[in-house]
């Protein structure tokens, strides 16, 4: 009975994938790729800023080399 109800599961995952979800066209795809990718470097030249202020503030305190 189990194995019968996940062969349904199944059957059904894939029916909903195959004709009911709306898959992004190529162009909508690398738009939205360039978007993640420009946004990951913002946020991570902003870390880096922030890393090297407070790397600098902590040479300060401290009077590190």
């Amino acid at each position: 009975m189990k194995k019968l109800k996940l062969l349904t599961d199944i059957e059904e995952s894939y029916t909903e994938l195959r004709y009911k979800t709306s898959w992004p066209t190529k162009g909508q795809l690398i738009k939205s790729s360039i978007i993640v990718l420009i946004a990951s470097i913002i946020i991570a030249l902003v870390v880096l800023v922030m890393d090297i202020c407070v790397n600098g503030l902590m040479h300060f305190i401290y009077g590190l080399k």
